[in-house]
C-alpha cells in the first residue's frame, strides 16, 4: 500500500489474518507469536503495577495517561464517576451517602503520579483549587450539549514535566497548563462558555488529547468531543495560533457526526479523540467516530492515514502511543470498542498485530481509552466506564 492511502477493508482483512496468527498476549499467557512475525513486539500483563493507593482512595474512570522525563506514570481520573448516578454526581453524594466518605472508600484526587514500582508519588486537583478545574459541571450548564457529566479528560507531561489537562464536560472549554506540583501556569478557555464551534479561537470544547513540542513552543490539542479539529496553542502563553480539520481542510460543523456509522473517507472529522507527536515531528490524530488515524505535519498538511478495524461501530481509535526504539517503528492504538491494543507499522499505517480482549479480569480491557509508553517501551492503558483502572504491559524482548 502507498503512503497516504486509506487502508481498505480487504487490506485490513489480511492484517487481521496476521493478527489471528499471532494470537493475543494476555495475563493468561496466550499463544506465542509465529516465527515469521517475531519482530512484532509482544507484551505481558504486569500484576505488580500499580500498588494500592493510601488514604482508602479509589479511582474512577481513567481518561488519560502519560509518562514524564523521570519515567513516572501519570493518570487523570474522574472522581465523579464513582457516584451511583449522574444525580449523585451533581449532588455530591457517594455510595448512597452524602460527603466524601462512604463505606469502603474515598474518591482519589483527579491527578495521580506513580513511580516505576507503582507507588504513589503525589496526587492533587479538584474543585478546591483556585481556578477552573475540569470537574462535574453545575446544573446550570446546558446538558443538551451532550457528553458525560464528568469534566476531567486528557493528561500530557511535556519535556519540561509540565502537566497539561483537558476538559470534556458539557460546555467545558478549558485547557490547563500546570507545573509538576499543580501550580497553575495558564488556562485557555472557560467552562460554561464553549459551544460546538470548530472555528472558535477563545475556547476548546471537549479537549480529548494533548501533545506539546517544547522546542517549537506549540501545543497540539485534539479538540475533540464537540469540536472537530486540531487546535494549536502557543505552549508558553496559551494564545491561539491556528487550527484545522480532517485532511488539513477547514472543519465544517454542519456535517453531522455519525458515531455508529463510521466513514473512513469522511471529509470531516467525527470525534477527534487523541493526538501524539512522533520524533520526526508528525502528528498522529485519532478520529474515533470514523475508525481512523490521520497523520499531519505541524502546519496542518495532510500526510497519510490508517484505518483501525473499519467494520466496528462506536469508534475504534481511542488513543495512540509509539514504540520507544529510535525510529518509533510501531504505533499502538487503544480500541475501546473491540477492547484491543492494535499494533501498526508507523510508516505504512498497516495493522501488524494486537493484544487484549474484553473482560474485567486483569490483563484484559473494559473500555481501553488512553495509552502511553515508558522509556523501556512498556505500555500503560487507562480504562473508562466500568474499567476504572490503569494497567501496565511489559515489553517482551528488545524494543
Amino acid at each position: 500500500m502507498k503512503l497516504g492511502s486509506v487502508v481498505t477493508a480487504s487490506a485490513l482483512a489480511l492484517a487481521c489474518a496476521s493478527v489471528s496468527s499471532l494470537g493475543d498476549v494476555s495475563a493468561q499467557g496466550a499463544k506465542k507469536a509465529a516465527p515469521a512475525a517475531s519482530t512484532v513486539p509482544t507484551f505481558k500483563y504486569d500484576k505488580t503495577f500499580p500498588k494500592p493507593l493510601p488514604n482508602n482512595w479509589k479511582i474512577g474512570q481513567v481518561v488519560g495517561v502519560s509518562v514524564d522525563t523521570r519515567n513516572h506514570v501519570w493518570i487523570v481520573q474522574r472522581p465523579g464517576s464513582l457516584k451511583d448516578s449522574e444525580r449523585e454526581a451533581l449532588d455530591g453524594s457517594y455510595g448512597g451517602m452524602t460527603g466524601a466518605v462512604a463505606g469502603c472508600c474515598r474518591p482519589a484526587p483527579p491527578v495521580i503520579e506513580y513511580d516505576q514500582q507503582g507507588n504513589l508519588v503525589q496526587a492533587y486537583g479538584g474543585k478546591t483549587d483556585a481556578f477552573d478545574w475540569p470537574t462535574t459541571p453545575p446544573k446550570s450548564i446546558d446538558r443538551s450539549l451532550s457528553g458525560p457529566p464528568f469534566g476531567e479528560r486528557a493528561i500530557f507531561l511535556d519535556a519540561q514535566d509540565n502537566v497539561w489537562l483537558g476538559a470534556d464536560g458539557p460546555g467545558d472549554g478549558q485547557v490547563l497548563k500546570l507545573s509538576r506540583f499543580g501550580r497553575k501556569i495558564f488556562q485557555f478557555g472557560k467552562p460554561g462558555q464553549a459551544k460546538p464551534n470548530s472555528n472558535d479561537q477563545m475556547n476548546a470544547n471537549g479537549a480529548a488529547g494533548i501533545a506539546v513540542d517544547v522546542e517549537a513552543k506549540e501545543a497540539y490539542i485534539a479538540d475533540g468531543l464537540r469540536n472537530r479539529r486540531v487546535l494549536v496553542l502557543n505552549s508558553v502563553d496559551g494564545k491561539y495560533i491556528r487550527h484545522w480539520g480532517a485532511y488539513g481542510k477547514a472543519p465544517d460543523d454542519s456535517v453531522p457526526t455519525k458515531l455508529h456509522s463510521p466513514d473512513p473517507n469522511s471529509p470531516q472529522f467525527g470525534d477527534v479523540h487523541c493526538i501524539a507527536q512522533s520524533h520526526d515531528k508528525l502528528l498522529y490524530v485519532c478520529d474515533r467516530a470514523n475508525n481512523r488515524v490521520q497523520v499531519f505535519k505541524t502546519d496542518g498538511t495532510f500526510v497519510k492515514q490508517g484505518v483501525i478495524a473499519p467494520a466496528a461501530k462506536g469508534g475504534t481509535a481511542y488513543g495512540i502511543a509509539f514504540s520507544r526504539d529510535k525510529d518509533q517503528k510501531y504505533a499502538y492504538v487503544a480500541d475501546g470498542t473491540n477492547e484491543k491494543i492494535w499494533i501498526l507499522d508507523r510508516q505504512s499505517m498497516e495493522t501488524v498485530g494486537s493484544f487484549g480482549y474484553g473482560t474485567h479480569y486483569a490483563g484484559g480491557f473494559s473500555t481501553a481509552h488512553s495509552i502511553a509508553t515508558d522509556q523501556q517501551g512498556n505500555i500503560y492503558v487507562g480504562e473508562t466506564w466500568e474499567g476504572k483502572r490503569v494497567q501496565r504491559f511489559l515489553l517482551q524482548g528488545a524494543r
